[in-house]
């Protein structure tokens, strides 16, 4: 299935995306245009993969194919557009960061349980 597929690919940019926030210092300038690019580039991909899931995800909502409900996968969406830019620009603290990745991982592990019952 399609969305299953999704969900691993987006739990793999997740886990590299947390490398990511873990290695990197902050950026000197958060208005560096050469910054700003390099990430845009970098995540341009991601937020295609983001619309794609959220898409096939709120369609097995509907169909009800799995247990959650639209808010929990539009939360999501939005959770981790928020955590790719804390990424890079390393702009939240920890505690912060890891409480967006445990509720994204929450949902995605939860989505990957139902569909492969």
């Amino acid at each position: 299935m399609e969305l299953i597929q999704e969900t691993k690919q987006f739990k793999n940019y997740l886990e590299i995306l947390e490398e990511k926030y873990n290695e990197n210092k902050p950026p000197e300038s958060k208005k560096d245009r050469q910054f700003f690019q390099m990430v845009k580039n970098y995540t341009a991909p991601i937020y295609d993969l983001l619309t794609e899931w959220e898409n096939h995800a709120l369609q097995a909502v509907k169909e009800r194919q799995v247990n959650l409900h639209p808010q929990q996968i539009t939360s999501t969406k939005e959770n981790m557009e928020l955590l790719m830019l804390h990424s890079f620009y390393i702009d939240v603290k920890r505690k912060r960061y890891m409480e967006l990745n445990h509720s994204i991982y929450f949902i995605l592990d939860r989505l990957l349980d139902e569909l492969q019952k």
